[in-house]
């Protein structure tokens, strides 16, 4: 059993370590108990209190007596467990009577939560759909749904005293609905609500926890970790807490007897006061939570994790323990009485390395060393006399470490060492440069911080193929950029006082003092005639550098010797002058309005008159020399085959009188 406390509130988690089997004998549960501190403190309250597999969801009975556990969702219609429904991942309903499997239905679309109401014996799903199937137990059959404004709903409640209707939905709000007029009487904008001050919010707030309490109270807990108290006459809320995790609310409870409300995400649960908001006290399990109970009219908490052990933990301020284990207001009275100190505070935890630097591996098995995980606990004192035999130049190694402290500290105030890239170092440098600007701007704290390209995956090539080098003599470089000779400069001298530092500092890796970089001299920027001058200058020098390149190529020109070159035409073709291709290029440049006049004039284009009156164009399309001659050959093939052939009139039999033959 492990204790904690906070603002003087103990807890005490009564499902830590592992329990004892039943099949011990008396004998060896006693043998035990003197052998180990932690069995003889240890608590079973409930054997092996583990399902087969994760549950997310936990409740117990109305009369106490039983604790149930599922993965997505059920609800207890009876006072025990006669009557359960149960809702599943794969959209399938079940009941359950005291004898087992009783029913099993299915909903149209996938189902996250659903409550009961009694009064009309349905029951209300909400799930990935924007409608709330409603199944009427009484007669057997589905009614017609509710619709809603939302794309999808997470969480639903029914209140006990007025049987109001609420669905919590992904666009944070919260939508009320009164069964017996089947219409909506209430919208609830919590995410807008859910937004102070003091939190930072980085997505959509969803509903992601629901809950009543008497008849005009009412809990929202959010996805980004707020939880919202609600008057119903109000849609404003009257308290926002928030729990600094931005983690989703798994769950909210009411606890009446202290006035207190106890919300968890899945790392902590936190108990704090209704009517204050100040925080009661809080717990942190060992394990990531998924649902939280509280135990009917005690002070017993009950919790699902992604383990499938349950968590046990007994708060005696929240009110006294279960019928079925009442012995433990008694046993919390003598701890507190007879309070224990730590099994292993005058222990010191060591690995099997650090036995080896100490050279107490001999040491292994004996009493002097206690296995526990990976390494081992010895005593403080045995530890201390071995080190300082060990080692007896501690003292030269403490001074090293302020010396080395004493650098660091000394090196924080000079200009801070970037690690620049290899490929487009002034680049960098100027990225980094507008990113500390950006930092240190007012607006910067309101503004959702984008990623940086020297960050992003997606421009990392820029950086490191030297394909990607920006060539800054280039002439778009140096006109789209007129102020880049003087800005470059700047930064030129900026990393020369760079890669200075970074070998000043591996020089003095013992040194103490040093001397800072000199800062650099802030420059305020050109005006508008600096800036148009700039641009004259580097249009200029690009004026002299063309002038002297066209120079260099009318030397190269006039050195050249120029000869005839010959082509060859294919066999079969024939040379037709240039002219033919100039005027087909001139052709294909002009309008096709223009086009099709020249068509209908050289005759390969007739245009006609439809009877529906509608025009109808023909093409007639142009044949090559070769497609001629070939067309030619052709035809003169086909004259003299038509002279060569001899008629077959000669070969037809005559009638002769007989049988056929079959």
């Amino acid at each position: 059993m492990q204790v904690s406390s906070l603002n003087e509130v103990k807890i005490y988690s009564l499902s830590c370590g592992k329990s004892l089997p039943e099949w011990l004998s008396d004998r060896k549960k006693r043998a035990l108990q003197k052998k180990d501190v932690d069995v003889r403190r240890r608590i079973e309250l409930i054997q092996d209190f583990e399902m087969p597999t994760v549950c997310t969801t936990i409740k117990v009975s109305k009369d106490g007596q039983y604790i149930l556990a599922t993965v997505v969702t059920f609800e207890i219609l009876s006072d025990d467990y006669s009557k359960i429904v149960f809702l599943h991942n794969d959209r399938y309903i079940e009941f359950h009577s005291q004898s087992g499997f009783y029913y099993k239905t299915r909903i149209p679309k996938f189902g996250r939560d659903f409550s009961y109401h009694y009064p009309s014996c349905d029951l209300y799903f909400v799930g990935a759909s924007s409608e709330v199937y409603r199944l009427n137990l009484e007669q057997g059959r589905y009614l017609n749904p509710l619709q809603t404004d939302a794309a999808e709903n997470n969480v639903c409640d029914i209140n006990s005293v007025h049987g109001l209707f609420a669905t919590g939905t992904i666009e944070g709000r919260v939508e009320c609905w009164d069964p017996r007029t089947r219409n909506r009487v209430g919208l609830l904008d919590c995410a807008l609500n859910s937004v102070t001050a003091d939190s930072e919010i980085n997505n959509l707030p969803t509903i992601s926890a629901l809950k009543f309490n008497g008849a005009l109270t009412m809990a929202v807990g959010t996805s980004t970790g707020q939880v919202l108290l609600y008057d119903l006459r109000s849609d404003k809320p009257l308290l926002v807490k928030d729990h600094q995790y931005g983690l989703p609310i798994k769950s909210v409870h009411f606890q009446d007897s202290l006035d207190l409300i106890l919300s968890a995400d899945s790392r902590i649960i936190k108990m704090w006061n209704k009517n204050s908001g100040k925080i009661f006290t809080s717990l942190e399990p060992e394990h990531d939570l998924n649902d939280v109970c509280l135990y009917p009219n005690s002070g017993m908490l009950l919790t699902a994790n992604e383990t499938p052990k349950m968590g046990i933990y007994y708060i005696p301020v929240l009110g006294p323990a279960p019928r079925w284990c009442s012995f433990l207001d008694n046993l919390t009275e003598e701890l507190e009485e007879n309070p224990e100190s730590t099994v292993y505070d005058d222990y010191k935890f060591v690995t099997k390395k650090d036995l080896e630097n100490l050279g107490l591996t001999h040491l292994i098995g004996s009493p002097f060393l206690r296995a526990y995980m990976h390494g081992f606990f010895m005593d403080i004192r045995l530890y201390h006399k071995v080190k300082l035999m060990v080692n007896p130049f501690a003292y030269e190694e403490y001074r090293k470490d302020k010396i080395r402290q004493k650098i660091e500290e000394t090196r924080a105030q000079r200009v801070q060492l970037k690690k620049l890239p290899k490929v487009n170092k002034e680049l960098a440098l100027k990225l980094i440069e507008e990113e500390e600007e950006k930092q240190k701007s007012t607006w910067k704290k309101k503004v959702k911080s984008l990623p940086s390209i020297l960050t992003d995956d997606r421009f990392k090539v820029m950086f490191e193929n030297p394909d990607f080098q920006v060539d800054e003599e280039s002439e778009e470089f140096r006109l789209l950029n007129p102020l880049v000779s003087k800005i470059s400069e700047k930064r030129k001298k900026k990393l020369r006082l760079l890669e200075q530092q970074e070998l000043r500092e591996k020089e003095e890796e013992e040194e103490l003092e040093g001397k800072p970089s000199d800062a650099e001299s802030s420059e305020s920027s050109d005006d508008e005639k600096a800036w148009v001058e700039e641009v004259r200058k580097q249009r200029r020098l690009l004026q002299q550098e063309e002038k002297v390149k066209r120079q260099e190529r009318l030397k190269e020109d006039q050195q050249t010797v120029l000869k005839p070159q010959f082509y060859e035409i294919k066999a079969g073709e024939e040379f037709r002058s240039f002219k033919d291709s100039a005027t087909k290029q001139k052709l294909m440049n002009k309008t096709l309005e223009d086009r099709l006049k020249i068509e209908a004039k050289n005759g390969t284009l007739s245009v006609s008159d439809t009877t529906v009156g509608s025009k109808q164009l023909t093409f007639t399309l142009k044949r090559s020399e070769q497609q001629k001659k070939q067309q030619e050959a052709e035809k003169l093939h086909r004259q003299e085959r038509k002279r060569l052939r001899r008629s077959a009139g000669h070969l037809k039999s005559r009638h002769k009188r007989g049988r056929s033959f079959h």
